[in-house]
């Protein structure tokens, strides 16, 4: 089937898709149609399980085998329901192209560059030479602003920043010419700052090549700030679509409604000004539980390169019962902290008391007793978690360790409990972290950390990967267990206004120097450094027409950050 409507870069008409489960056929996309213009940056939202990535992934013909679709999909007049592997091979690339969610797993960790770049012009120009790949590689980069890029096409993945990667995703979806981009949570797990550039590279992009863009996220901050319109899906199906600037000032659907008031807002529900003046006077008067003086994390150099300084003499104290926020943008030390604190890192200089023992020198026999007074929630849950074990023995395995005179009855009773505590059913201790959505298994991951009821946590971007029904629900469950069970904690995110709903005080890091911190409100509504303003200038919120006036002003002071 073809289409040769020119005033569409996509046209999908009645779609549904199926897929072939044990557990039965799962009806994953229910009669979507939609158009994507010419220069059109359409935003799909909607909470995981929704349909939005299924859809987006059929533009390409990236279904795998158990799926079965029908419907129409037109991409440059041609219909890809239905086409052999070799025929959408033809049209991947040339015609549509997608920027992966995660850079660092969509690059091929052995080969440079310059050779990434190559392979889709080798599919599609098979007698083309390595010196026209290496320029057209050359080009490719320079197009997305990556600086020497000459010398940086023979480099391989590690070598570059997420921001970076994420670029080099961009340029190898533009390197064919494709007229449609289709990218899925883009900007998932960039801090803000570089999240801005990004946001601006894609609109820099549509600008210049007239390119369409399907963006798949669940930010919508970021939905403000680059969406022309946007598409809701729930279930299934698109429920409601309009421009940008109509559904944030007059959602229709009671769902959009939901999702909209489920986003987090800079200075709306600060953690600190929600205490009474008693509770933060109790909160200022408690001990430290963390006491961090001129500390010092180097890692050593290789090959003759010199030493590496992560953190550079940083002053901080964590209380009991006390949420530490620690932000800023990636590289800047904030997890190199966080793994210290939980004896995961060697500090090399300074003072750093956890739970009053000094980590500098420690010994991991003097540190073993500890561990059981410290909890960790990782940033990625599916990754942390052993996929052959069930959810209740991945929650039983500090039961194991710390407290091994107790019975397997008695760890099982305790660790149902602690799946009531974070709002799942018991019969879920039975399944394996496969069979958990994304939000579960981050749930699962803060039952894990907090089942030996430790004094202080460690949370490492445990939202960054959510959707923002989800995220509500997770930080909820948060605040509730931390007033409940009174821990410390240490909270590294790069997103702004869930760290304000959450931390009691806020330190700002910058290239390893700690540049400010205090009270939420006073960091992120009066902040004094630099570096700090910009970060909350950067930060979209969700509201097109303030984005649009907050952009202005980023670029009026910081520039845009695109290739010129």
């Amino acid at each position: 089937m073809t289409d040769t409507s020119s005033d569409t870069r996509l046209t999908i008409r009645d779609l549904d898709i199926h897929f072939a489960t044990d557990g039965g056929d799962v009806h994953a996309v229910d009669g979507v149609s939609l158009e994507v213009a010419p220069g059109e940056i359409l935003a799909i939202v909607g909470e995981s399980g929704s349909g939005k990535s299924v859809t987006a992934r059929s533009v390409l013909g990236l279904l795998p085998e158990t799926a079965e679709a029908s419907g129409a999909v037109i991409v440059s007049g041609t219909d890809l329901v239905g086409l052999s592997q070799a025929q959408l091979r033809a049209l991947r690339g040339e015609d549509v192209s997608m920027i992966f969610q995660e850079p660092s797993s969509a690059m091929n960790p052995v080969f440079p560059i310059w050779w990434q770049i190559g392979e889709g012009l080798r599919a599609h120009r098979p007698k083309i030479t390595r010196k026209q790949i290496r320029a057209e590689a050359v080009k490719a980069l320079e197009s997305v602003g990556i600086p020497d890029a000459t010398e940086r096409i023979d480099r391989y993945p590690h070598e570059f920043s997420g921001g970076q990667k994420q670029r080099i995703m961009i340029a190898m979806a533009l390197a064919l010419g494709a007229e449609l981009i289709v990218a899925d949570e883009p900007t998932t797990a960039l801090d803000v700052t570089v999240q801005a550039e990004i946001l601006e590279l894609l609109r820099d992009v549509r600008d210049r090549f007239g390119t369409a863009v399907i963006v798949i996220t669940h930010n919508m901050g970021v939905v403000a700030d680059l969406a022309d319109s946007v598409a809701v899906m729930y279930r299934g199906k698109i429920i409601e679509r309009s421009p940008s600037r109509e559904l944030f000032a007059a959602p229709q659907e009671a769902y959009t409604k939901k999702l909209l008031a489920a986003v987090p807002h800079l200075g709306r529900n600060s953690a600190w000004t929600a205490l009474s003046t008693p509770q933060q006077t109790a909160l200022e008067e408690a001990e430290p539980v963390v006491m961090a003086k001129d500390l010092v994390i180097e890692y050593p150099g290789r090959l003759g390169k010199p030493a590496f300084r992560a953190v550079k003499g940083v002053d901080f104290e964590i209380r009991a019962g006390e949420v530490y926020g620690l932000v800023g943008e990636s590289g800047s030390g904030k997890t190199t902290i966080g793994r210290a604190i939980a004896g995961l890192e060697r500090t090399t200089g300074g003072s750093l008391s956890v739970l009053g023992h000094e980590m500098n020198g420690m010994r991991e026999k003097a540190f073993k007793p500890l561990r059981r007074r410290i909890g960790f929630v990782f940033q990625d849950p599916a990754t942390s978690f052993n996929p052959h074990l069930t959810i209740e023995q991945c929650i039983a395995e500090p039961l194991v360790v710390h407290e091994p005179q107790l019975s397997p009855a008695a760890r099982s009773q305790q660790v149902r409990s602690f799946l009531e505590a974070v709002e799942l059913p018991g019969h879920y201790a039975g399944r394996f972290p496969h069979e958990l959505s994304g939000g579960q298994r981050q749930r699962i991951s803060l039952a894990r950390a907090l089942v030996l009821e430790p004094e202080l946590l460690v949370a490492d971007e445990p939202t960054s990967a959510l959707d923002v029904s989800v995220q509500a629900t997770v930080l909820d469950l948060f605040r509730e267990l931390q007033e409940r069970l009174h821990f410390a904690a240490l909270f590294i995110s790069h997103d702004l206004a869930v760290v304000d709903t959450l931390a009691h005080r806020i330190g700002v890091l910058f290239r390893g120097d700690l540049v400010e911190q205090g009270h939420g409100p006073d960091v992120l509504q009066r902040p004094q450094h630099e570096y700090t303003r910009k970060l909350i200038a950067s930060l979209p919120v969700p509201d097109p027409v303030e984005q649009a006036k907050r952009r202005e002003a980023f670029i009026a002071q910081w520039g845009s950050g695109a290739p010129s």
